[in-house]
């Protein structure tokens, strides 16, 4: 029967969390075949995962999301730079568009 939660059934694995202290092997679908398949189970005590295309899409994604800077280090260099020589402008109708825009979001 399927988990409601997350539409997995009992006997499919899962994927370990980043970073836990498992020592489980990881095995691709894409890239097992039905010896690779037997060869496996009787390899020993080690935990086995099966990766489905969509799950190693979700890694793909998140690696390269935490691999982009969270700030733009030019654009923070040159506001800043405008700030202390006194030529940034405050644009007030883009200010006021942007929050009208948002607090129409919120409803």
């Amino acid at each position: 029967m399927p988990n409601k939660i997350t539409g997995y059934t009992a006997t499919e694995p899962r994927t370990p969390i980043k970073g836990s202290s498992g020592n489980g092997q990881v095995i691709d679908k894409s890239q097992v075949g039905a010896a690779g398949a037997s060869a496996g189970a009787t390899a020993g005590t080690a935990d086995q995962v099966t990766l489905t295309g969509s799950g190693r899409a979700m890694q793909k994604l998140a690696d390269a999301v935490a691999a982009v800077p969270a700030v733009n280090a030019s654009k923070v260099a040159a506001v800043k730079q405008s700030i202390q020589n006194g030529t940034y402008q405050v644009n007030s109708g883009q200010v006021a568009s942007k929050i009208l825009q948002f607090e129409r979001g919120l409803k």
